[in-house]
């Protein structure tokens, strides 16, 4: 069943974008997250940074680097994403979403680390209710999570508006050329030869 709204959320974006959901935001953010990382661990002023960096010593996967990258980039925006990412133990989930417009719930028996190493589900939140769950992944919620808004016809939260930015326009490549000045900046910084 789950597999079926992906597929159909999949097909729905694609039919809207003219674009591969999956393929165009784990091809963009593949290409980037050596540049992002490096962009954090220049970016000392942020005090969240170190410690999403920090857990890539204890598991320097793939993966991991790509959640890392997703999960840290509001703080490197300085953006507020605690009505967005929530993480909690089993069973907590129902109190958990709740004041969540849009979000992603990581369920985990580890709910001290920024990054979790063991998830046990990954959930999408719309209006305090649970819209997907069982997800693979972090950075697969947030793929899943960009074709839910565009299929729905959701808006962005306000408080994330340039992480959502970033992640349409820099990462997925999708109305590219109209960034708002913040994140044309993002953009630079990221293309830098000098990084």
């Amino acid at each position: 069943m789950v597999s079926v709204i992906h597929r159909e959320i999949d097909a729905e974006f694609t039919r809207i974008v003219s674009k591969n959901l999956k393929q165009s935001f784990f091809h963009g953010l593949d290409e980037l997250v050596p540049r992002f990382l490096r962009l954090y661990r220049h970016r000392e002023t942020v005090k969240e940074l170190p410690a999403f960096l920090a857990s890539l010593d204890a598991d320097n996967s793939n993966q991991q680097k790509r959640a890392v990258v997703l999960l840290a980039l509001p703080h490197f925006l300085k953006e507020d994403p605690s009505h967005f990412f929530k993480i909690c133990k089993p069973n907590e989930d129902t109190e958990a979403i709740k004041g969540m417009d849009v979000g992603i719930l990581i369920v985990t028996e580890d709910a001290e680390r920024p990054v979790p190493k063991e998830v046990v589900d990954v959930v999408l939140a719309v209006e305090e209710s649970v819209v997907l769950r069982k997800l693979k992944d972090v950075p697969h919620a947030f793929a899943l999570l960009m074709g839910l808004l565009y299929v729905l016809n959701i808006q962005y939260p306000k408080g994330l508006r340039y992480m959502f930015e970033v992640i349409q326009k820099v990462i997925m490549k999708i109305g590219e050329n109209t960034c708002s000045s913040r994140v044309n900046g993002v953009r630079n910084k990221l293309m830098s030869t000098n990084m």
